[in-house]
């Protein structure tokens, strides 16, 4: 539960506390008060044994005292009165706030003292030790594709269209799109990367032609003269409609046709003047502009969204599913690989004590000042009190030490008064 200080308390373990603190108090003033009965027994009679017995409870007597002032002065007024320098803690809490802030900024917010705690740590290996072990990385997996289901399930259908309508389209729109569209597309095709779509287009192509073959040579008779005879026409579609197969059979068994070459070219042509062209790059732009404008463009988008959200929450969800399972391979690979790997389990390291020394290097300074902050919202008596709970079991041994060591000095100068005399 909180307590007054905005802290957790534990009431049973406060209860303990006080127990202990009540316990050693006695002890203390016992202490004194013992010293005093011996005192006031041994009090008039400097001779003899008796005589340092005397000397040593005086002595502790002081001890005792003095030190029972100064812890009581940490904390409250002695015998409340308003005596200067005392109730240290409940007038002086905002410094101390000030100076704990200090403390942790300058021995624990250094970037040298990060890196050498982080590096010890091995947070590389400790990570990948534990993803090691069996149903771990399942564990993992499962975590994470949950919550990962969930986000995505919470994201409103109208805030994303919003994020559509009012962020990407018109950053789409104010985006000059023919340079980039330009460069990526003389980058495909250098790479060959657009082969796959042409045989796809020449396969599609010729199945249509295969399956519809009727329909095709029924196109070509329309567009014949009307004088021709109907069997000169049959015959003409059907030539035509054989060499059309052929002609795409051999454009897509042939990598090097002339077809694909004079299709290179093009493509080249048109990358070259969506980037250097104007009067290319301005009819890119209107198309871009005419295509985004479309009231149809956010619903399709939208539509995608749906589909793809629906998919990827389905694959997530499903325990036995591809997914997970690819993904709890994926990270006992990296698992095993970070765990054979020394050079890559250093470097990752270091990665982590960079991230953790940019993120104390901008966010830091915030950090520390939440305990002046935290300090300064508490009060002065509570956290005395508090503080008190939490140490002043153990001060009361500065009040035992003090009757103790007291009594001890206190002998020691008697025999020394009586050297000297």
């Amino acid at each position: 539960m909180s307590g007054p200080l905005g802290l957790m308390v534990d009431p049973a373990l406060d209860a303990q506390r006080r127990r202990d603190l009540r316990r050693m108090r006695m002890v203390a003033t016992g202490l004194l008060v013992l010293a005093a009965i011996v005192y006031l027994l041994t009090f008039g009679d400097e001779s003899g044994v008796l005589g340092f017995v005397n000397a040593g409870a005086e002595a502790s007597m002081v001890g005792a005292c003095a030190d029972w002032f100064a812890v009581t002065a940490l904390f409250r007024h002695p015998l409340g009165l308003p005596i200067p320098h005392t109730a240290l803690i409940p007038r002086k809490k905002e410094m101390i706030g000030r100076s704990l802030e200090e403390f942790v900024a300058e021995n624990f917010m250094r970037e040298e003292i990060i890196r050498e705690r982080v590096l010890d740590a091995e947070p590389t290996r400790r990570i990948a030790d534990w993803a090691s072990q069996p149903g771990h990385a399942k564990r993992l997996v499962d975590e994470v594709a949950t919550v990962t289901a969930h986000a995505l399930q919470r994201i409103p259908d109208a805030d994303v269209q919003a994020i559509i309508e009012q962020a990407v389209i018109p950053r789409l729109k104010a985006e000059p799109i023919s340079a980039l569209a330009g460069g990526l597309l003389d980058q495909v095709v250098r790479d060959d990367a657009h082969r796959g779509l042409v045989d796809l287009v020449l396969d599609e192509s010729r199945a249509w032609l295969v399956d519809n073959e009727d329909l095709f040579e029924a196109l070509i008779i329309q567009r014949a003269p009307l004088w021709v005879p109907d069997a000169v026409n049959d015959l003409v579609a059907r030539k035509i409609h054989t060499e059309a197969l052929k002609w795409l059979a051999d454009i897509r068994a042939d990598p090097h046709h002339s077809v694909r070459i004079a299709l290179d070219k093009l493509l080249i042509d048109l990358a070259d003047n969506l980037q250097h062209d104007p009067a290319t790059q301005d009819k890119a732009e209107r198309l871009k502009e005419r295509v985004l404008s479309h009231p149809q463009v956010p619903a399709t988008a939208m539509s995608l969204w749906v589909s793809f959200r629906g998919v990827a929450i389905a694959s997530l969800e499903d325990p036995d599913g591809p997914v997970r399972a690819r993904g709890v391979r994926e990270v006992h690979a990296l698992a095993d690989k970070l765990l054979a790997d020394r050079d890559l389990r250093d470097r990752v390291d270091s990665r982590i004590c960079d991230a953790v020394v940019y993120a104390v290097d901008r966010y830091g300074t915030e950090l520390t000042h939440v305990i002046s902050h935290t300090v300064d919202r508490w009060d002065g008596k509570e956290t005395a009190e508090r503080v008190e709970l939490q140490v002043g079991r153990d001060l009361q041994f500065i009040r035992i030490n003090g009757t103790l060591v007291g009594g001890l000095i206190g002998m020691l100068i008697h025999a020394f008064s009586l050297l000297i005399s």
